[in-house]
């Protein structure tokens, strides 16, 4: 049983920053993989960022938003620069521990690839 909890998620102006963070708990060890997906009403979930010993960003995101990771923590984290209103989601956490024998990272980007998901935590943009 794994946990995965977010946070950080708020209201801003376009062009802002806005850090979110996402913890995970229940289980030993850390995730083979961890991504980031989000979901704006009216509209399907979809990919925003990826991180297993590298990266994978949705081009929408690419240059403005950073995924990172704290092993030690147990956390995963998204670092939004340059908000559009295009961002405007509510953002969730997912986390798969079983190995990918992938050489490429972009299978980050499929859903059905983690077994377990966080709530999410709403990011709210405004012009």
């Amino acid at each position: 049983q794994v946990t995965l909890v977010e946070s950080g998620g708020g209201s801003v102006q376009a062009g802002e920053s806005l850090r979110l963070s996402c913890a995970a708990s229940g289980r030993t060890g850390g995730a083979y993989g961890m991504g980031w997906f989000r979901q704006a009403p009216g509209r399907e979930r979809e990919f925003v960022a990826g991180i297993t010993w590298s990266t994978y960003y949705a081009d929408s995101v690419k240059g403005r938003f950073t995924v990172s990771r704290d092993n030690a923590k147990n956390t995963v984290f998204l670092q939004m620069n340059n908000l559009k209103s295009e961002d405007a989601a509510v953002y969730a956490c997912s986390a798969t521990y079983q190995v990918k024998p992938r050489y490429s990272s972009s299978w980050l980007a499929e859903s059905d690839k983690y077994e377990y998901w966080g709530r999410g935590t709403q990011v709210t943009v405004s012009s």
